[in-house]
């Protein structure tokens, strides 16, 4: 990876951005059909034949190196690091290091501290000497921006773990937190799905504090050695942050008073906790940051590493590493198998392949053995709602998610399949627990209802992101459009959720998008589900979205957003253009009747320009987020998916709902 040092991936700011890629998009409207047949024929190829004989697809989910970085920290805490998975590591992150010795988060962005100080030393665990000119460059980019002590506090539990950092100087997080009845604030369940999973194994590492010999010193990465960590003024007790800052040094007066038995029993539920939601493939939740946290936690309460539950979640870690064909190795966050095969079935669908071709009814089987029918986390708040609906995962039998579930079932009703009884079965079950997981505002969150607490985020140890899962308006207007297909456009928590939309479209015309890239995704989301609920293309909302996606194209014909816009506004619209982001431009556009349009033809011939001779894209910009901002994702699969519904809708029409294939 490489960009300029002010990480603008060589433009000046977000207009240069988009316009700084140009392709030949000559082709004239008489051809232009034929064009994006050949494209989409192409496209939906390559597809297919990437598909796994068991009826799924997955592409490979890119993150960035603090996976990797973690991956071996873990190893060497353990004591189970190899000099293989060392070298392979090694390999992957020095090629992710930026020119001015940093690492970024994303591809073509700015380097980010908590992720170079983490990437560093596990360059050192590689061996790298501190005197290497990358090292040095690295080390020197840290100190310029605060050292260790900026950092992230997950980085500096890391760094704990070794000694490399005071656990003193660490936000406390008690494991007497499970205590907390599920009404009280800063319960578990107020926490989003993936952060209660994270901070439950961290609340027995907090208690226990412990360190490992550090195999070496990291004083290069200090602004002072002498002073690792100044001292910094609270913040004023009148507001939330001092409250907390006090909250939390109340908390480290507890650790030293803990009473032994309340804290044993509090860790024994931890680890019961823990335990209880390890899925049938050993990991936690799909995801690797719980995973690799829960091992730790039962490795410090005594869990042997031969016990089943650590070697089965030792095992899953491994199956989160991706090869490379130059012997590097990357870890993804999480695997993505059910959104990818969805995604792909809509696509295949929308671009003319039959209703019953065996490719779509091998995928449809798979999608239904893969139906979650057992009640999970989210019953906390929904305890009379009966389980059905889909995870994203391979394994995440706890954690169901109302995104997936919903574009499940838009799947599932494009195909012809043999058993159509165990379809409606299942597509009933999904409508169902998807409508009951509908939040008091009349939208959807991803994974819980009503998960909106103000308070997890203002911790002082919830620094690493989105702690909390409230609604979104792109997974509204999944589920809005799945009930529409399902006949309940008319329905009133329907109603409601198209209500929501409209209230929460953004001054410009787009809505913004919690799950992708930015407000183009949350546009591309919306416009399909208004229009499948009823809305005219007339409608004022749809036409001020249609005006700002024209507004926001780049002079070459496609779309960009940069992730830059999540915390800048001068970047919302803007960016270099990806094949992903103008496939949701253009299903917008579509789906509010602009097919004939400018902007319409410009785009598709921007995608036939630019599609590879393979039938896919390329695509390094990232267009996936987990975190807005924090955490951004580059979803493999996303550059051929997208631009094949595009494309498809183009050439065939909209699909409605009702209409198969």
């Amino acid at each position: 990876m490489t960009a300029t040092t002010d990480g603008s991936a060589g433009a000046v700011g977000p207009r240069a951005a988009a316009a700084s890629t140009t392709h030949d998009t000559g082709a004239t409207a008489p051809d232009l059909d034929g064009t994006a047949a050949r494209a989409a024929e192409r496209a939906a190829e390559h597809l297919l034949a990437l598909q796994d004989p068991e009826g799924w697809w997955k592409g490979d989910l890119e993150t960035n190196v603090t996976m990797d970085a973690e991956d071996l920290l873990l190893r060497q805490f353990l004591g189970i690091l190899d000099a293989d998975t060392t070298r392979a590591a090694a390999l992957h992150i020095r090629r992710e290091q930026r020119e001015d010795g940093a690492w970024a988060t994303f591809y073509g962005g700015p380097g980010e501290l908590s992720a170079t100080v983490e990437a560093y030393v596990a360059l050192r665990l590689a061996g790298d000497p501190p005197e290497a000119p990358h090292m040095a460059r690295a080390a020197a980019w840290v100190r310029a921006g605060g050292g260790i002590a900026a950092t992230r506090v997950f980085t500096r539990i890391w760094l704990a773990l070794f000694g490399w950092w005071r656990w003193e100087d660490l936000p406390e997080l008690p494991p007497e937190l499970l205590f907390l009845p599920k009404w009280f604030p800063l319960n578990i369940y107020d926490f989003g799905c993936w952060a209660r999973q994270t901070i439950v194994p961290l609340t027995v590492v907090s208690a226990k504090r412990p360190v490992r010999p550090a195999p070496f010193p990291l004083d290069e990465l200090h602004t002072d050695p002498d002073r690792p960590n100044p001292p910094r003024p609270l913040a004023p007790a009148t507001g939330w942050d001092g409250i907390f800052q006090r909250l939390d040094k109340a908390l480290h007066v507890y650790h030293r008073v803990a009473p032994r038995a309340l804290r044993r029993t509090a860790m024994n539920m931890a680890a019961r906790w823990i335990v209880e939601r390890q899925e049938n493939d050993g990991c936690w939740g799909g995801i690797q940051p719980p995973a690799v946290y829960s091992v730790i936690a039962l490795h410090l309460l005594g869990y042997d590493l031969r016990h089943p539950v650590m070697r089965a979640g030792l095992e899953s870690l491994d199956r989160f590493a991706v090869r490379r064909e130059d012997g590097s190795r990357m870890i993804e966050a999480c695997q993505s198998p059910v959104w990818d095969t969805c995604l792909a079935t809509i696509a295949l669908a929308d671009a003319g392949l039959r209703p019953d071709h065996p490719a779509l009814v091998k995928a449809v089987d798979w999608m239904l053995d893969e139906e979650v029918t057992r009640t999970g986390d989210w019953a906390v708040r929904r305890p009379e709602l009966p389980p059905g609906g889909w995870a994203f995962e391979f394994h995440n039998d706890n954690y169901p998610d109302t995104d997936d579930t919903a574009e499940v079932l838009l799947a599932l009703r494009r195909v012809a399949h043999p058993d159509p009884a165990r379809v409606e079965a299942a597509v009933a079950r999904g409508a169902r627990w998807t409508l009951g997981m509908q939040s008091r505002g009349g939208a959807w969150g991803a994974f819980d209802a009503d998960n909106t607490s103000a308070f997890p985020n203002k911790l002082p140890f919830c620094d690493f992101g989105e702690v909390i899962d409230p609604p979104s308006a792109d997974v509204t207007a999944h589920v809005v459009e799945m009930l529409a297909w399902e006949g309940l456009a008319q329905d009133p928590r329907t109603r409601r959720g198209v209500e929501w939309l409209l209230a929460n479209q953004e001054p410009n015309g787009a809505w913004f998008g919690r799950w992708g890239v930015n407000h183009v995704y949350g546009t591309g989301s919306v416009l399909p589900a208004l229009t499948a609920a009823g809305l005219p293309g007339s409608h004022p909302a749809i036409r001020r979205a249609v005006d700002w996606l024209g507004s926001t194209q780049n002079e070459d014909g496609g779309w960009g957003e940069d992730l830059r816009s999540y915390h800048d506004k001068a970047w919302i619209g803007h960016g270099v253009s990806t094949a992903s982001q103008t496939a949701w431009a253009l299903i917008a556009l579509l789906t509010a009747g602009e097919r004939d349009s400018e902007p319409v033809r410009r785009g598709v011939a921007w995608l036939a320009a630019t599609q590879r001779e393979d039938g896919t894209w390329d695509e390094p910009y990232f267009t996936g987020t987990g975190f807005p901002w924090d955490f951004s994702i580059n979803y493999h699969l996303y550059r051929l998916v997208f631009p094949l519904t595009a494309l498809g809708r183009y050439v065939y029409g909209e699909p409605s709902p009702g209409k198969e294939g």
